[in-house]
């Protein structure tokens, strides 16, 4: 084959294992066979529609085979796939699409609400009728033959695959240009980390538009030939059953998951005997849930990281997450890491510095951002703002974060924003968003609000009505300070965040 992307997996798999099941959605199994043909008609179909090599095709679902389908076909024409996160608000979705210059976008019928109007330019597909009519009309243009005629495109490993929009500190979203080798060294480095089988039958309900459940489960699942099982919100109840009717043997999501799981009444009996690998990230386990499942004879392997890095960094297993309970690992096998200080000399054992990473799971740079770029990699390593610190077995802890970023059940919320879009109310004379502890997300965002008028200062309520459609709903503050005085600001003008979370960080 001269495609040597992400695209040829598929075919590559079914020509050794066509019968094996690949997804399992909604009581329906594609076999890798299957899903070879799929993703083959849907690329014919996307060239038949004018997408050529380096278009963005974006997706706007929930975890469906769609999107996978999606994924793969943008891989066989040399397309971009462009994942957008199904909790966003209209404004944000529209952004996103205008940033990358998306050609076509292929959406879930109850997203529909998000997409753009006809008249924005923007070819859309509905995923359900209208998208199995174009899977089983689509041909070869070049041969007039029924699909699946092959569809050989060169495709290189560093050719860009897919943009994946990840937040910044300067409130506008940035899109990480993940390549086709990107993608594939880091299943690799799941693969060895993590040692998953080829029978593997994974739970997929964390969302595929976030980098984790794509890069550290599904993709190294699907690469070793076993079957995802694709649910489109989790729930713990529906968990437990389907952990039960399909065997499940590994799942990946946020502590708050796993703890809604211990915290059911279903919890003492449910069946977890198939269950071998229980893949967490987003923040470390608090050690009172490693104990609790612990107990039920199943254990956690942690990992950090960040879309940048597709995303797996450092990778704490089984028995190192019992016995390192928040530590965030060492690196991953095909990963360097080294803690640097500010002035670029390395931190020494229990030193703070920032993380730097480097590694061909690496991002190529942002989207249409040189300047962010240049200031994420430099000397060829991904400085990623957060601190961490080492022990002398080579365990990295995080500790703190430069970019003040909140991270709220697994999601990325970033203060300026929030504080951006809350300062747009005129009730707000300026504010500050911080993050404060919350036992069900592991911290939530909390604005701090100077009235323009101090008689008549803006509700909680007030300012999520004023935010609603303007952000997603999980970026939005959960309480509210109102500050009797200006809020304090060190000399160059800049937000004195520390004080202000010690001043107002208490739950």
């Amino acid at each position: 084959m001269r495609n040597e992307g992400l695209g040829s997996w598929p075919a590559r798999r079914a020509r050794k294992t066509p019968h094996r099941t690949a997804l399992v959605h909604d009581g329906t199994s594609y076999t890798y066979r299957e899903l070879n043909e799929r993703s083959t008609r849907l690329a014919y179909a996307l060239r038949g529609a004018g997408i050529e090599r380096g278009d963005r095709v974006a997706c706007l679902t929930p975890n469906h085979p769609a999107y996978l389908e999606t994924l793969f076909a943008c891989g066989l024409l040399g397309a971009v796939f462009v994942p957008l996160n199904t909790r966003l608000a209209a404004d944000e979705i529209r952004s996103q699409l205008d940033d990358c210059g998306a050609r076509l976008l292929l959406h879930a019928p109850s997203l529909a609400p998000l997409v753009p109007t006809p008249d924005s330019g923007l070819r859309t597909v509905e995923i359900g009728p209208a998208y199995e009519e174009l899977l089983a009309t689509a041909t070869s243009a070049s041969t007039a033959a029924d699909v699946p005629f092959p569809l050989d495109e060169p495709v290189r490993p560093d050719d860009l695959c897919l943009i994946m929009y990840t937040s910044g500190t300067t409130g506008r979203a940035k899109g990480a240009m993940l390549t086709h080798a990107n993608l594939t060294w880091n299943a690799v480095n799941v693969l060895v980390d993590a040692e998953l089988a080829a029978d593997e039958r994974a739970l997929v309900s964390a969302p595929l538009f976030h980098t984790a459940a794509l890069g550290m489960l599904a993709l190294p699942v699907l690469l070793k030939g076993g079957s995802c099982v694709l649910v489109e919100s989790f729930d713990a109840d529906d968990a437990f059953d389907l952990i039960e009717r399909h065997g499940i043997t590994t799942m990946f999501g946020v502590p708050t998951m796993y703890e809604r799981m211990a915290a059911s009444a279903r919890w003492p009996s449910a069946d977890l005997s198939s269950l071998r690998t229980l893949l967490c990230g987003g923040a470390p386990v608090p050690r009172p849930l490693i104990d609790t499942y612990q107990r039920r004879g199943l254990l956690f392997q942690q990992g950090y990281g960040m879309t940048e890095a597709s995303p797996g960094v450092l990778f704490l297993d089984a028995e190192d997450a019992t016995r390192k309970a928040g530590s965030a690992g060492v690196p991953h096998f095909f990963t360097d890491v080294r803690l640097a200080h500010p002035d670029g000399s390395e931190a020494g054992v229990g030193e703070e510095g920032e993380v730097l990473v480097n590694g061909p799971h690496v991002m190529a740079g942002y989207w249409g951002r040189p300047e962010a770029t240049t200031a994420a990699l430099r000397d060829g390593w991904l400085h990623t703002g957060d601190i961490a610190r080492a022990d002398a077995d080579g365990h990295l802890t995080v500790v703190d974060r430069l970019k003040d970023m909140i991270i709220s059940g697994g999601e990325n919320i970033y203060p300026a924003e929030v504080e951006e879009a809350a300062g747009a109310h005129p009730a707000v004379a300026e504010c500050a968003v911080i993050g404060v502890p919350d036992a069900d997300w592991g911290e939530v965002p909390r604005i701090v609000v100077v009235p323009a008028d101090p008689g008549e200062p803006p509700t909680l309520d007030d300012l999520r009505a004023f935010l609603a459609g303007r952000l997603a709903s999980y970026k939005t503050p959960r309480s509210l300070v109102i500050a009797g005085e200006l809020l304090p600001r060190t000399a160059s003008g800049k937000l004195r965040k520390p004080l202000l979370r010690e001043r107002h960080g208490t739950p």
